[in-house]
């Protein structure tokens, strides 16, 4: 239990983290770059044990750590982006809700039980999806065309959130399932951070290069404190997945419904998000979506 509380409070801590970005004028892919080279320094620091390069490829879940990683960089820069145009509500639920998928990955692949009611709680939270992401009439536009290009953007980007963190959440299921053994959680994941660097740092150098955005300096203290919660976000959900493998379809919906709710009343008591009826509407569904399937047993 201790480690699904943990993994509540650290990811929703993610998601203020880069709402607070924006306030102090942090560019969040720099942020987000060193947060993952803290991330692999972190467990190496954690575990005690810094992995050889040789003993990474020959293992079976290298290639996966290759996917993860550049899906770890790339969503999270997503969330970033929701945060910043959508709000901190909207992108935690974008992100959690996407809880359909990997719930949809355990049934067919692991063949846990689907009630009525869980499938009910399907369908509700793909409206609250919907309703959540709608995006407020009141948009700073000087013509039709940019108006709808950013009407777009506000739908397109924590679409690509839920189904970026959606695939992200299945493949750590599936790879926790069948390649990783007994031990090795923390090798894999410093691995995966690691990629996650790498990638990221090369197009940070190419931007800069190019002199697409100036280097933010702020950017690596920002990565340190984001950092560390990321880590052990992801070691917490991995503990809690060992733990309670046989039951992740209930997993998955508790810790999400937790950083919904959470990442909603910090939204609105300390940066006083306003959000439309239809959105606040597809909160309160998302939240009784997430009850349905958690206990629908």
């Amino acid at each position: 239990m201790i480690f699904l509380i943990g993994s509540i409070l650290l990811s929703s801590f993610l998601t203020i983290a880069f709402k607070c970005c924006t306030k102090l004028s942090i560019n969040t892919f720099q942020a987000i770059v060193f947060n993952y080279m803290v991330c692999a320094i972190t467990g190496m620091v954690v575990s005690g044990y810094i992995p050889s390069v040789t003993y990474n490829v020959a293992q079976p879940w290298f290639k996966w750590s290759l996917v993860m990683g550049a899906g770890f960089i790339l969503t999270f820069y997503g969330i970033a982006l929701t945060v910043q145009k959508r709000g901190l509500a909207v992108a935690s639920v974008a992100s959690k809700l996407s809880l359909v998928i990997p719930f949809l990955f355990s049934l067919f692949l692991y063949n846990e039980d689907a009630s009525f009611l869980k499938l009910a709680g399907i369908l509700l939270a793909l409206v609250a999806v919907v309703l959540t992401l709608y995006p407020e009439k009141n948009i700073d536009a000087t013509s039709k065309g940019v108006s709808l290009k950013v009407r777009l953007q506000k739908i397109l980007l924590p679409l690509f959130v839920f189904v970026g963190t959606g695939l992200l959440d299945t493949l750590i299921k599936f790879v926790e399932q069948g390649y990783i053994p007994v031990g090795d959680n923390d090798t894999y994941l410093i691995n995966t951070f690691s990629v996650a660097f790498v990638i990221g740092f090369i197009l940070l150098l190419i931007q800069l290069g190019l002199k697409k955005l100036p280097f933010n300096p702020k950017a690596i203290l920002a990565g340190i404190i984001i950092g560390i919660p990321n880590y052990f976000s992801i070691w917490c959900l991995i503990k809690v997945l060992k733990e309670y493998g046989g039951i992740s379809s209930v997993i998955f919906p508790v810790n999400n419904m937790g950083i919904v709710l959470f990442s909603a009343l910090v939204a609105f008591i300390f940066f006083k998000e306003k959000l439309s009826w239809f959105n606040w509407t597809g909160i309160v569904l998302a939240v009784i979506a997430i009850l349905m399937i958690a206990f629908g047993n």
